[in-house]
C-alpha cells in the first residue's frame, strides 16, 4: 500500500517504492532527491543552509546540503540502495529577497549557495545530477514517487512540472 510521507523543513527521509515523498513551502531552502532506480529506493531533505562546516551548532544533519546529502546516503543504504546506482534531482534554492535593496546581494542569495553547494556535495559523493529546477524568485512544492523515480513540481505562478 503506498503511503506519503511527508518531510519538513530541516528534515530528511528515506523509504522505498511505492511511497511517495512530499515537501511543501520550499523558498530558498532546496529540496534534495535521491534515488536507486534499481532498487526503487529514495530520499528527500529540505534544507536550510549550505554548509554545516560554517556553523557552531551542528545538531540537525538534515539543515544542511552537505551532512544531508550523507545523512540520506546512510538511510538508503539501510533499504537496499547501492551508492553507485545513485542519481539526484535539486528543486528549489529561490531568491526570494529580489525586491529588497542590499549591498551586497550574493550574501543574502542563501538559494544560490545552497543550489551551490548541493551540486558540489553531490559531486563530491560522486552522485551525477540528473535534472533539476532551481532559482527564480517563486517557491515551490514537491512530490517524488518512488516506483517511477519522478519528482512533480508545483508553483502558484508556474503551474505544475514534472522531472
Amino acid at each position: 500500500m503506498k503511503e506519503v510521507i511527508k518531510i519538513g523543513m530541516a528534515d530528511l527521509k528515506a523509504s522505498v517504492s511505492p511511497n511517495v515523498l512530499t515537501t511543501l513551502g520550499l523558498g530558498s531552502c532546496l529540496g534534495i532527491i535521491l534515488y536507486d532506480p534499481v532498487k526503487k529506493v529514495g530520499g528527500m531533505a529540505h534544507i536550510m543552509l549550505p554548509d554545516i562546516n560554517s556553523v557552531r551548532v551542528r545538531r540537525n544533519k538534515a539543515k544542511f546540503a552537505n551532512s544531508a546529502i550523507k545523512e540520506m546516503i546512510a538511510k538508503m543504504r539501510k533499504l537496499g540502495a547501492r551508492k553507485s546506482n545513485l542519481e539526484g534531482k535539486i528543486v528549489g534554492g529561490a531568491h526570494m529577497f529580489t525586491g529588497v535593496k542590499i549591498s551586497n546581494p550574493s550574501a543574502f542569495n542563501v538559494g544560490e549557495r545552497n543550489i551551490l553547494n548541493a551540486r558540489q556535495a553531490l559531486t563530491d559523493e560522486k552522485i551525477k545530477v540528473v535534472s533539476e529546477d532551481v532559482g527564480g524568485d517563486y517557491g515551490r512544492s514537491i512530490e517524488f514517487d518512488l516506483e517511477t523515480g519522478k519528482v512533480k513540481i508545483r508553483t502558484i505562478a508556474w503551474g505544475i512540472k514534472e522531472i
